[in-house]
């Protein structure tokens, strides 16, 4: 069996876009894959054509080989970013043939389920609303009614990702943002109560003073903190190991580590107690599953990151249902109404849990006539990241 063509797709999300692969062969098995990553995500659309073509005449059952060549030869471009992201859409997909091939879905090709109901923690769930503390309370009651027993937000100023135009240059909050910050958590813990975890994201976008300042605030509030999102960014992994010494928060980053490779000084360090790496910018299936088996060594669990399109929800799933330390998988509760109808089955979640069926491969296949009716956003506009 040969790889005969892969077809790359920009779609349209709800802040920026997902990019999608299908790889064919001339068995007639066809595999599907995601690389979204942004902002950039023409970059990435790019890289996946690229090395796409470079696949070309390949035997997609070698994928470890195939994971393995892609990243030893390309990696002069850096450990990350596009080029990563273009093979963690491609062996996505290549497990996906591989499944079907066998006629198993892809988590017995991984070692068997430990589970087949995957647990998910809400994000996104707080798109309408005023920005007040009350819209957020009456929000968060709305997501906890559809079955979500934790979630995740960012409470601090940060309504623009884009350095220099809603942050601080320097990474501070005024008194007012923290203040506003508090109030908003304050009152999402109040409206559902003590009982459930909310994870408090900060993008890496404070300062390391601030950070630190602002765990212990969070934490004299008495909030159920699930984790206390990266508090510095991935250049600094000694900083992210000094703030979770100096917090009474439990520390997650992950989202930003491209491979098990720069997982691995964070785990050495002691750096995290949750780690979180993205299947659309890890590597893929092949290289969550290391990183996990990674973390495990150090007695880690894995919750992995995913505000990305289907796909990368259905292939988390996937390595989660045989990952023995698995904690949570992120997923976007409010996103785009076209997220079921580029797949060809609406993704299974029922009363916050992903369920796995045992359909062969992922279990999926992408709409193609949906994907060109949604084209991905190339022309900057307000509010979206391309």
């Amino acid at each position: 069996m040969k790889i005969t063509e892969i077809r790359t797709w920009l779609v349209e999300g709800i802040k920026y876009n997902w990019t999608l692969v299908k790889v064919y062969t001339d068995a007639g098995l066809t595999g599907i894959g995601e690389a979204t990553n942004w902002p950039g995500s023409p970059l990435v659309e790019a890289a996946c054509r690229h090395v796409g073509e470079v696949l070309i005449g390949e035997d997609p059952t070698r994928i470890d080989y195939i994971w393995s060549r892609l990243y030893r030869d390309m990696n002069w471009l850096g450990q990350g970013g596009p080029l990563l992201s273009a093979i963690s859409a491609l062996d996505i997909a290549l497990w996906d043939i591989l499944g079907k091939r066998a006629g198993l879905p892809v988590y017995e090709l991984l070692g068997g389920a430990y589970r087949k109901r995957i647990q998910l923690y809400a994000n996104y769930w707080f798109l309408e609303g005023d920005g007040s503390a009350e819209s957020y309370a009456s929000q968060a009651r709305a997501m906890a009614a559809l079955g979500f027993t934790a979630c995740k937000f960012d409470p601090f100023a940060h309504t623009s990702y884009n350095y220099g135009t809603d942050l601080a240059d320097n990474l501070s909050l005024t008194e007012g943002q923290k203040q506003l910050a508090l109030d908003r958590l304050r009152t999402v813990s109040e409206a559902l109560g003590p009982g459930f975890p909310i994870a408090v994201e900060t993008h890496a976008m404070l300062n390391g003073p601030t950070a630190v300042e602002m765990a212990h605030r969070i934490a004299r509030q008495g909030i159920n903190c699930m984790w206390y999102e990266e508090p510095a960014g991935p250049e600094f992994p000694d900083a992210i190991a000094a703030i979770k010494r100096q917090i009474p928060l439990p520390v997650c980053v992950g989202e930003r580590l491209h491979s098990r490779y720069m997982l691995r000084p964070i785990l050495e360090k002691q750096a995290a107690d949750i780690v979180m790496p993205d299947i659309t910018r890890c590597g893929g299936i092949s290289e969550m599953r290391k990183m996990a088996a990674l973390a495990e060594t150090y007695n880690i669990p894995i919750a992995p990151h995913n505000p990305n399109g289907p796909i990368s929800t259905i292939a988390s799933a996937h390595v989660m249902a045989a990952t023995p330390n698995f904690f949570r998988q992120e997923f976007m509760l409010m996103d785009v109404p076209w997220r079921d109808t580029v797949i060809d089955t609406p993704l299974p979640v029922r009363d916050g849990y992903f369920h796995l069926s045992d359909a062969p491969g992922l279990g999926f296949d992408l709409v193609e006539s949906e994907l060109q009716a949604h084209p991905g956003v190339r022309v900057a506009r307000p509010g979206f990241y391309i």
